[in-house]
């Protein structure tokens, strides 16, 4: 895991080299407006895909929503995806749902885009553009590289269909904001220290950066077996904001732009109530941060990665192996 974490500056930097492929593969399909979009994913890659999705909808204007196999694949719902652009992610591309959903909405209309790190895997077959990771075999059982690569494909796909603040320059220094990130360790690590003694904790973002709390949250899950839940801001006030007073750990999420005034102030309201909260972002007195510069659409990746981070260092304080967690495989075929 820690050395396909360090890939990620390399990988990041060979795939914003292939931007233009990557952008004139998926134009042919927007050329006429769809009516929305949808996303389909399990584990990492929807947390990648969450993130995707507020891109999507933001260049797109139209909604974008999340699929739910069941409907199709227990239910026996038959879904119209005419006039639809379907995303499906997934870093084996062997989840049989994921491409039975895929090839469905195919069938019934939709126009279809896989991304995935295997360009020969069975979700590759069924779309009608492949977008190809190439990030390289990842060993490890939790996801590190391919998640940061399916979330930069999704800001590339997002900027092919209209602006969201992202310049040329953006995604050429994103390579090096990750490698920055990953060499400053030492505030992670006093993380991992605070949370140690902690039986669960939760993680909470608004916005762009929900997807990234959530994705740190599984990471930890995935690698110290800690049960950790993800809030947005907005749900966490409503109800579950009651747990501040039991003293549960709470790892915030947040970068300049429209979301962080809300986060801040949840933060502040949270420790009004007595729970033991740690910010992590560009901001005085958080625990960690990173580029202040970066949009807030590629601050995605620099969230994951120091929920990476975290979740590897708490791993190994606690003495479990987060290459191999015990009772998880790398692909689970659901």
């Amino acid at each position: 895991m820690a050395a396909e974490m360090l890939e990620q500056p390399d990988r990041i930097a060979m795939l914003v080299r292939r931007r233009r492929e990557i952008s004139d593969q998926i134009r042919p399909l927007f050329k006429v407006p769809p009516v929305g979009m949808v996303v389909v994913a399990r584990g990492s890659s929807d947390h990648a895909a969450t993130c995707g999705a507020y891109m999507l909808e933001m260049a797109s204007r139209r909604p974008v929503a999340g699929a739910s196999p069941s409907i199709q694949l227990l239910y026996g719902t038959e879904i119209d995806y005419e006039d639809y652009v379907v995303v499906a992610v997934s870093q084996s591309g062997r989840t049989p749902e994921i491409a039975a959903v895929l090839e469905a909405a195919g069938r019934s209309g939709g126009r279809t885009i896989a991304i995935t790190n295997d360009a020969d895997s069975p979700l590759a077959e069924v779309a009608d553009v492949v977008v190809a990771l190439g990030v390289g075999e990842e060993k490890a059982v939790p996801a590190t590289k391919t998640v940061t690569a399916e979330i930069l494909v999704f800001a590339m796909l997002a900027s092919a269909i209209a602006p969201i603040g992202i310049g040329s320059e953006d995604f050429e220094r994103l390579g090096d904001q990750v490698s920055a990130v990953l060499s400053d360790d030492a505030p992670i690590a006093s993380l991992a220290d605070w949370l140690l003694e902690a039986g669960c904790f939760s993680t909470t973002a608004r916005g762009l950066l929900y997807g990234t709390a959530a994705e740190c949250a599984l990471k930890v899950e995935e690698t110290t077996s800690l049960l950790t839940t993800a809030f947005s801001a907005a749900d966490l006030r409503h109800g579950p904001i009651a747990i501040a007073s039991r003293g549960v750990p709470i790892v915030a999420f947040a970068h300049p732009g429209p979301a962080a005034g809300d986060v801040l102030s949840l933060v502040a309201d949270l420790e009004r109530r007595g729970a033991a909260v740690r910010l992590l972002g560009p901001f005085p007195g958080a625990a960690a941060g990173w580029d202040a510069a970066a949009p807030e659409a590629l601050a995605t990746v620099l969230g994951v990665v120091r929920g990476q981070q975290l979740a590897h260092r708490l791993a190994l304080n606690l003495e479990r192996d987060p290459d191999a967690p015990q009772g998880l495989e790398k692909i689970t075929l659901t």
